[in-house]
Order: structure tokens, then C-alpha cells, then sequence
């Protein structure tokens, strides 16, 4: 994990789709992401939160702007430092977990260190130990057909920390789950925020969880309405 003040930056950050009349998912974006921030990130459909999250994860390149990861700019990043960079210092948490079904709890966690080639024996018994700590140390044997969704999004979370990134993106998390599983959610990503220093961006449509966090960016039209703690101190 890299440690430094200032994780992510972004300068007029711009997405357009070009065509008859462009359209602008995200447009002239100025965002600084601290390392450490357990943030959300807010909006209507089509405020550009996916997009954004998408660009921010190196998923997709902005039409224009500057994206800088640790001071780096990323523009002129060829697409093999882009996927080296997201294996080793990002992690994906989504909303429909994208599990494997054909594979078990550990099999799935394990598939960023195939990825990356960085399996060792090492590496197999840190992810055993994440699928402790999120309380499934007894079922990493189980395929997800065989596990609640609750504990397929925890397998999920496993995932994306076994590298032991810098930053997760988390795109509806909790969407999918009854509201008890979701609290269960996300007092584990807040527990790791706090341990481990993780910086956790998190894509929800759920005002409720957003106000748990200790910043809320709302957009509007691929535009920063608004950048803000949430009136209520987080728990």
C-alpha cells in the first residue's frame, strides 16, 4: 500500500460521448481524494457517478483533464502500467458481487494474486485470514450458490482487499442487501478505513449510508453540485 497525503487528484476532469450533439457524462471535475477518506459519492441516474467512478478506477480514460494518482499524472499511461495499477493498488466492490459460481469463497479471492502472479503461500494464507476477519473462516470452502448475498458481498469485499490496495471503489454495495445485512456491510468497510487506513469511495444511491460517511460529493448533470460532510456525524 503506497502512503501519502493526497491519494487522487483530479483537474477539469471531462467525459464526453461524441455524436450528433455530444453528450457530457462528466465535465470540468476538480476533485482531491486524501488517503484515508471514507467518502461517497451521490446523484439522480444519469448524474455521472458511474463514469466517474469508472475513470477514478482506471477503468475508462476521460475525454480530457488530468487524473493523478500520488502526483502522477495517468494520461499517458500505456494500458499495461493502467491494469498494473489497478491490480496492485485498487480494489472493485460491486453491487452484483461478481463472484464466480464455479469457484469457492477462496477461489475467489485468490483471483487478483493469479492476476497479478503474486500467488505464494504467503499470499493464500493472508486471504484465508481476510475471509476470517469478515466471518466466514468456516465457509471459504463454500461456492457462492451455497452462501447468503450478505456473505457473497464479504467474499467480494475479501477480494478487493487481498493486495492490500490504496483505494477501493465500492458501486452500490449495500443495493442489493436487506438493511440489516448493509449495516453489517458497512460497519466491515468502515472497520477496515479505520485499521488499515484504506481509502474507501463509495457509488450509492442510499442517502442514508452516504451520511455515514465523513464526505459526500453529489453530482448533477456529470457536474460537482455539491462537496460536504453530512450533517450528522458518522458512526
Amino acid at each position: 500500500m503506497i502512503q501519502t497525503d493526497t491519494i487522487l487528484q483530479t483537474i477539469a476532469l471531462t467525459k464526453v460521448y461524441e455524436g450528433i450533439q455530444p453528450v457530457y457524462a462528466v465535465r470540468d471535475l476538480d476533485l482531491t481524494i486524501p488517503q484515508g477518506s471514507f467518502m461517497s459519492i451521490i446523484g439522480p441516474s444519469g448524474s455521472g457517478k458511474s463514469t466517474l467512478m469508472n475513470m477514478l478506477g482506471l477503468l475508462d480514460r476521460p475525454s480530457s483533464g488530468s487524473l493523478k494518482y500520488m502526483g502522477e499524472p495517468t494520461e499517458t499511461w500505456e494500458e499495461k502500467r493502467r491494469s498494473q495499477f489497478r491490480n496492485e493498488e485498487i480494489g472493485f466492490i460491486f453491487q452484483a458481487h461478481l463472484l464466480l459460481p464455479e469457484f469457492t469463497a477462496l477461489e475467489n479471492v485468490l483471483i487478483p494474486l493469479q492476476i497479478g502472479r503474486n500467488l505464494s503461500p504467503a499470499r493464500i494464507e493472508h486471504a484465508k485470514s481476510l475471509l476470517d476477519r469478515i466471518g466466514l473462516g468456516d465457509r471459504m470452502h463454500h461456492r457462492p450458490p451455497e452462501l447468503s448475498g450478505g456473505q457473497n458481498q464479504r467474499v467480494a469485499i475479501a477480494r478487493a482487499l487481498v493486495n492490500t490496495p490504496s483505494i477501493v471503489f465500492a458501486d452500490e454495495p449495500t443495493g442489493a442487501l436487506d438493511s440489516t445485512t448493509s449495516r453489517s456491510v458497512y460497519d466491515l468497510m468502515r472497520e477496515i478505513n479505520r485499521e488499515e487506513k484504506v481509502t474507501f469511495v463509495i457509488v450509492t444511491h442510499e442517502r442514508e449510508l452516504a451520511g455515514k460517511t465523513d464526505r459526500v460529493i453529489t453530482l448533477l448533470d456529470g457536474r460537482l453540485q455539491s462537496d460536504e460532510a453530512p450533517k450528522e456525524s458518522p458512526s
